[in-house]
């Protein structure tokens, strides 16, 4: 048998594909699994590439930076939207999916046996981006409510400790964190020489009065903090994989030298789109976001009605999270429901939480109606199911 690296057999095996795997073997499951929207991109961005392929330049490769005009409408952005001003300290990348520029940012600044604090449960690509990397995942509960414990983030800092990272909104509980607290972990960052490093993928799917606030807006963090971001979720772009990230100047070589290694360039034509898609803007995912809050209430409210289960109610990106008082394991429950009552959720063991029973709700991938059945499907399983 041919060798398979020690590194990678080591890494979680991804949920997603497992998860797919199964609902495509059932005809007729709906999915509440993968972390998506039910809508298209909008068709400004498709209006970008309507002649793409003409022109001899479409097909070379372009500046590992990215596209330039893309690069000063992100610019744009990042400083009405985020508060984030691109001067002397911070540079600008695009790359193909934030999950790119996560693991480009390890690269950068990780050695093997390094730890990257994770706040308790995780971004599942996050833990194993760092495995892959031969670092150390060092995760950090976070409260009752899924807030971060700035005391218990101190507490797990050591000299082999190189970033700290939130992710807000969350996945996979929705917690969007406040601007104390992310200031707070900004500072902490500062005082330690740690990268804070901001996952900022559902800036936009937030709801009520709560409102997203991004890290690098802090005035003096430009040189420990990196931001992360997405055109995946607020703008349907998932198979596209656009994603950029803000980064302090220092990291620039670094970054250059694995941009070029690994991807060359963002492809251009995903490129053209994403700046369709920004011609339009925030507005876009705000109409759509109003209808997601509709089918959010109905699913807090449907849930909590069950006697088996718990759920904190949160305020951004588009997921649930589930605690199931039962005997079975998630990835046991979570198989039964798909092949019992055809509908499909995530394990909450693929985020960390191995004690207990979790399951991630994702209600965005489907619309309305859909939601309706695969609501009425998880709870009729909940129910009759013996937990």
């Amino acid at each position: 048998m041919m060798h398979i690296g020690n590194t990678i057999n080591a890494v979680q095996t991804s949920i997603i594909p497992v998860i797919g795997e199964w609902t495509r073997n059932t005809p007729g499951t709906l999915s509440l699994g993968q972390g998506m929207v039910s809508y298209p991109p909008p068709s400004s961005a498709l209006k970008y590439i309507q002649d793409f392929g003409l022109l001899p330049e479409h097909h070379l490769y372009g500046s590992p930076l990215g596209y330039e005009p893309l690069l000063q409408s992100l610019a744009t952005k990042l400083n009405h939207e985020n508060g984030i001003t691109l001067k002397s300290g911070n540079r600008l990348m695009v790359t193909a999916g934030s999950n790119m520029a996560f693991l480009n940012v390890l690269r950068a600044i990780t050695d093997p046996s390094d730890e990257i604090i994770l706040p308790l449960p995780y971004y599942f690509n996050h833990e194993m981006a760092i495995r892959m990397l031969n670092c150390i995942p060092v995760s950090v509960p976070t409260d009752s409510n899924y807030q971060l414990q700035l005391e218990a983030l101190r507490g797990a800092i050591t000299n082999k400790t190189r970033a700290i990272v939130t992710v807000s909104p969350n996945n996979p509980t929705g917690a969007v964190y406040p601007e104390v607290a992310l200031r707070a972990v900004n500072q902490l960052c500062k005082e330690h020489n740690l990268y804070h490093i901001s996952d900022e993928a559902y800036e936009y799917f937030t709801y009520g009065s709560v409102r997203h606030f991004s890290p690098a807006s802090i005035d003096g963090s430009e040189s420990h903090t990196i931001s992360l971001f997405s055109f995946s979720k607020a703008y349907g772009f998932a198979s596209w994989r656009v994603g950029y990230l803000v980064f302090p100047e220092s990291l620039l070589p670094a970054l250059l030298k694995v941009q070029d290694t690994n991807l060359i360039c963002a492809p251009l034509i995903t490129q053209y789109a994403a700046m369709g898609a920004l011609e339009i803007g925030r507005v876009y995912c705000r109409n759509h976001v109003q209808q997601l809050n509709k089918i959010r209430e109905q699913f807090e409210i449907q849930i909590n009605a069950l006697d088996k289960v718990k759920v904190v109610s949160t305020d951004g990106a588009f997921y649930l999270l589930l605690k199931v008082d039962t005997q079975l394991n998630d990835l046991a429950l979570a198989k039964k429901l798909i092949s019992d009552y055809k509908v499909a959720v995530v394990p909450g063991s693929a985020f960390g939480l191995h004690e207990g029973c979790y399951l991630r709700v994702s209600y965005g991938m489907l619309d309305e109606d859909a939601c309706v059945i695969a609501l009425d499907r998880l709870i009729s399983g909940i129910k009759l199911l013996n937990l």
